[in-house]
């Protein structure tokens, strides 16, 4: 039986890669993100290429009802959901003392709340039924401080260790909890929180070696 993956921030990047390689596998998907139209155009590309089912809700997870309504929304179109990624977020660079304080809100809400409270409402239904994979999408950047991306960094590790502990809790279970570790990836995440230099510097040092 095809097997349902919920992707959060899937209209681009990593996200919308994720989607992809799902779908390829003959799975069928919930997309995920704030851009309705690019999701419904990934939908009709998924659909037309792979015969998937694709599931759309277009929804701003910075505001603090979104993830209760995503969860509520799959619930009432009956879909059972058996991966969830946890995949949006975003970054900036700046002093902290520089920074405005609703951008780093705006980050901690996605990068930790939203995640927290998707984790927190499908994991029970996961474990009901002793089945379902959790990805949630950290960064190698958790494994350190990170001056002028204060706040990213510290979300990251956030996703991290709760990712690692809830990993534990459930040994005796058969749903799991995965981080996925990226580095400096070139993507619009890294247009948009502005770290193209250091995928740029990335890039020519694998050039080099």
């Amino acid at each position: 039986m095809s097997k349902t993956a919920l992707i959060t921030g899937a209209s681009s990047g990593i996200g919308k890669e994720l989607a992809i390689i799902h779908a390829q596998q003959g799975g069928n998907l919930v997309l995920v993100a704030r851009r309705a139209d690019k999701l419904n155009e990934l939908k009709q590309t998924l659909e037309s290429q792979h015969k998937v089912s694709v599931y759309v809700i277009a929804k701003d997870l910075t505001n603090a009802n979104a993830p209760q309504e995503v969860y509520d929304e799959v619930q009432t179109q009956g879909i059972t959901v058996d991966y969830l990624i946890n995949n949006a977020g975003f970054g900036g660079r700046g002093k902290f003392h520089e920074r405005s304080i609703e951008d780093d809100l705006a980050m901690i809400n996605l990068n930790i709340v939203a995640l927290t409270l998707l984790t927190k409402l499908f994991l029970p239904d996961f474990v009901k039924r002793n089945s379902g994979k959790i990805l949630n999408t950290s960064s190698t950047a958790s494994f350190m401080p990170g001056p002028l991306q204060a706040v990213y960094f510290a979300t990251k590790t956030y996703v991290t260790f709760l990712s690692n502990a809830i990993a534990e809790e459930l040994y005796d279970t058969n749903v799991t909890v995965t981080n996925l570790m990226p580095g400096a990836t070139e993507s619009e995440f890294a247009k948009t929180s502005g770290m193209e230099k250091q995928v740029y510097l990335n890039k020519q040092q694998r050039h080099i070696q």
